[in-house]
């Protein structure tokens, strides 16, 4: 009878595969830019949809693991069972409404493409702007007339969402929601994505924000005493905090060197991917998603007993030539890069155990890449990667002015993070007829100087996730997962006293974060490596932490370091790489990984010339 149900099982993993893979090859060229066959994305987007919600399949697959008797046959059949529970579309009313609303939400996208957004280049001309690029102005340009106009371009892009779609596909969203059975499509997101209700996520959010308000005031005010009123001003903000830390640090991470440094600081962490194939698109360019992600079209498992490597695509959006997209670009590829990491790791016997979509909740899987990128800050990495080209180490006073810039607004930072999940609530419980363009704008404004003490530099309608159905409704899963990044560190610093260059690290995420994938929850895979469970306490620790005490542990972090023995190079990541630019590849590793960095650190060099050579 087992037989009967391997058969099965099989050909169900066969099945998702080939479903799985088109529309995921269709996302990444639609998304890139490199395509435009939405019509055929769209369809293949409703395909695999239909396929994850069709109510036939448990039935049968609870019959399935009735005749299983091996254990890891019924873990198979189990995982697909909490798959199709997570996905299954039993009411052909709401199925229906999820067609039309993958219709709607591709009808915006492509509008959203067309769209051309402008803002003010450091001559003072005005230049084609997109989302890093208007980030990057607010954080790090001089002139003030530059991130005026980054602001207010986020403003147009606002507008325009309210005025193109969005609030429709709101509606249809709640429509759906409803049918389920949900209040409305927040109250489903919530329990779909994390297992938790409304109420048990704001219990925590709510906490997040009360252990950390008085600091977040206290930083507005140091901050008002110290530049004046104006540096709380939304296109101010961010560069008075650290425009002038941002500026020097340039010259010590330029994106040039940013896949050699990300290559050497995984393989020394002990990071491998299984005979992964990694693609890379990591420069911006206009007709490209304007947020970084990271996407697998072949999930990793082992199907009877032979490993089916990962298949893993992932993007930034650097642009070489702009000051601090060094810096951003090389946040996104260690981001990312940990998210492939994941992805490339999960060892379980089905594809339904390595994606990133429900049963896999989003904190979990944005704990992983959030580690990775946690690293970058602390000042024992600066110290080992950082370099000018001379070969110069970052000095020891831009490590201080940086955590004397950043410390005071880490509570800020994260709480803008909550923001979202307080205006997305909210949202999606206004009475339909209360939702017009300018009362979802002025909801937006009212929960930004609540949260923020101040109107956000990073307008709420401006982030893409909420044009997504599948990050809609889900941001507090960065929030979440940065509790969880604190406790992760801790544990790590108890055990070994560092993190830089730890060669157990990446083996102990394997084991304990990676493998299991969503077979296991989000808190049961901090129990398994940290022995403790899910809590707030930790982050709000850090976000309140002077800026005396974050620089002694700087300078203590700094000083084992030297008394540390060379890491040496650590081993390959085991993965075949190909960086793209579009449809060009710009360096692999086929002949030697040495030969794709230099080539890949050329090609930069080129790209940024003729990049100046244009503007000039």
């Amino acid at each position: 009878m087992s037989s009967i149900a391997r058969n099965y099982l099989n050909q169900l993993n066969a099945d998702y595969l080939q479903v799985h893979r088109r529309k995921e090859d269709l996302f990444w060229s639609t998304y890139m830019g490199t395509s435009d066959n939405q019509a055929g994305f769209t369809a293949a987007e409703q395909a695999y949809k239909a396929f994850c919600a069709d109510p036939a399949r448990l039935p049968v697959l609870r019959e399935m693991q009735a005749l299983a008797e091996e254990t890891d046959l019924k873990r198979g059949l189990g995982g697909w069972i909490a798959f199709f529970e997570c996905n299954v579309i039993e009411d052909p009313a709401a199925a229906a409404l999820m067609d039309e609303l993958v219709a709607a939400e591709a009808t915006l996208f492509a509008r959203r493409r067309e769209l051309k957004l402008t803002l003010l280049d450091e001559q003072g001309r005005q230049v084609s702007g997109s989302l890093p690029a208007a980030s990057t102005a607010l954080a790090a340009s001089a002139d003030e007339a530059v991130r005026q106009s980054a602001l207010a371009m986020f403003h147009t892009l606002e507008q325009w969402v309210v005025d193109n779609g969005y609030l429709e596909i709101v509606l249809l969203r709640n429509r759906f929601a409803r049918a389920m059975g949900y209040r409305d499509y927040f109250d489903y997101k919530v329990r779909k994505n994390e297992q938790m209700s409304p109420a048990q996520l704001f219990a925590v959010l709510d906490d997040f924000i009360a252990r950390t308000e008085q600091r977040v005031q206290q930083s507005l005010a140091e901050l008002k005493a110290a530049k004046g009123e104006a540096a709380l001003l939304p296109h101010n903000l961010r560069y008075f905090v650290s425009g002038d830390v941002t500026r020097q640090l340039d010259p010590y991470v330029p994106f040039s060197r940013a896949l050699k440094d990300w290559v050497e600081s995984f393989r020394r962490l002990g990071i491998q991917y299984r005979d992964a194939t990694l693609t890379l698109d990591l420069l911006t360019r206009e007709g490209k998603y304007e947020n970084g992600f990271c996407h697998g079209p072949v999930p990793s498992f082992w199907q009877e007993g032979k490993w089916v490597p990962a298949v893993v695509n992932f993007t930034s959006l650097a642009n070489p030539s702009q000051v601090g997209s060094g810096w951003s670009g090389l946040n996104t590829l260690f981001h990312e890069g940990g998210h492939a990491a994941h992805f490339a790791n999960v060892t379980g016997n089905a594809p339904c155990f390595s994606q990133e979509f429900p049963p896999t909740s989003m904190a979990y899987a944005e704990t992983q890449s959030m580690f990775c990128d946690s690293l970058l800050d602390d000042a024992d990495w600066l110290k080992r990667y950082a370099r000018n080209e001379a070969g110069e180490a970052i000095p020891d006073s831009l490590i201080k002015a940086m955590i004397e810039a950043r410390q005071p607004f880490r509570a800020f930072n994260e709480r803008q993070i909550a923001l979202v999940s307080y205006f997305e609530r909210d949202l999606y419980a206004m009475a339909d007829g209360d939702r017009t363009p300018a009362a979802v704008l002025a909801l937006a404004r009212q929960w930004e100087r609540k949260i923020l003490g101040t109107e956000s530099p990073r307008p709420l309608l401006a982030i893409p996730h909420l044009l997504n159905q599948e990050s809609a409704c889900a941001y507090h899963g960065y929030l979440l997962a940065l509790m969880a990044v604190e406790q992760t560190r801790a544990y790590f610093l108890k055990r070994d006293g560092y993190l830089t260059d730890n060669p157990r690290i990446g083996p102990d995420l394997a084991a304990h974060y990676w493998g299991p994938g969503n077979g296991m929850t989000h808190d049961q895979t901090l129990q398994s490596l940290t022995g403790e469970g899910f809590s707030a306490a930790p982050l709000a620790r850090v976000c309140n932490q002077s800026v005396a005490d974050a620089w002694a542990q700087a300078q203590a972090c700094m000083a084992a370091a030297q008394q540390r023995p060379p890491a040496g190079e650590g081993a390959p990541l085991n993965a075949r790489i190909r960086v793209v630019h579009g449809d060009l590849l710009v360096a692999d590793n086929s002949h030697s990984e040495a030969a794709m960095l230099a080539d890949f650190e050329a090609w930069i060099r080129r790209y940024g010339e003729a990049e100046h050579a244009t503007l000039s």
